[in-house]
């Protein structure tokens, strides 16, 4: 039995957004190469989002968290952002412990709290 060989990036749809698998370790060549796919995904879905696969990078350091960073800042260049898939705790914790957010995959965006607008009422009648 035998596949073909895909090349290129896959079709995805808008309301998909494309996933990066990020194997580790990855090094410092790399990213450069990594941050062009961020662009390139972004530019094919028009998504806005890019899910980044972090569960095989590894053990976290201070070379994973300027992946990501850099990572987040191509995304951000592009007019998107990523979403991370699969953070190890300690990754979490780390990024916690150098002040960067990220937007993790299975939690609810951060966005502002509602405003609290009260409806406008007609005379005579109480408000609810």
């Amino acid at each position: 039995m035998s596949c073909g060989l895909l090349i290129g990036l896959q079709h995805v749809d808008a309301k998909t957004p494309a996933v990066l698998v990020l194997p580790g370790p990855v090094t410092k060549d790399k990213v450069p190469g990594l941050c062009n796919d961020v662009r390139a995904l972004l530019e094919l879905t028009g998504a806005g989002v890019v899910v980044c696969d972090v569960g095989g990078l590894g053990p976290p350091g201070l070379g994973v968290i300027d992946l990501l960073a850099r990572l987040e800042l191509a995304a951000r260049r592009a007019g998107g952002r990523i979403r991370l898939r699969d953070p190890d705790p300690a990754l979490h914790a780390l990024l916690d412990l150098v002040g960067l957010r990220f937007e993790l995959e299975g939690q609810p965006e951060q966005r502002e709290p509602p405003l609290r607008v009260q409806e406008e009422v007609e005379p005579g009648q109480s408000p609810a």
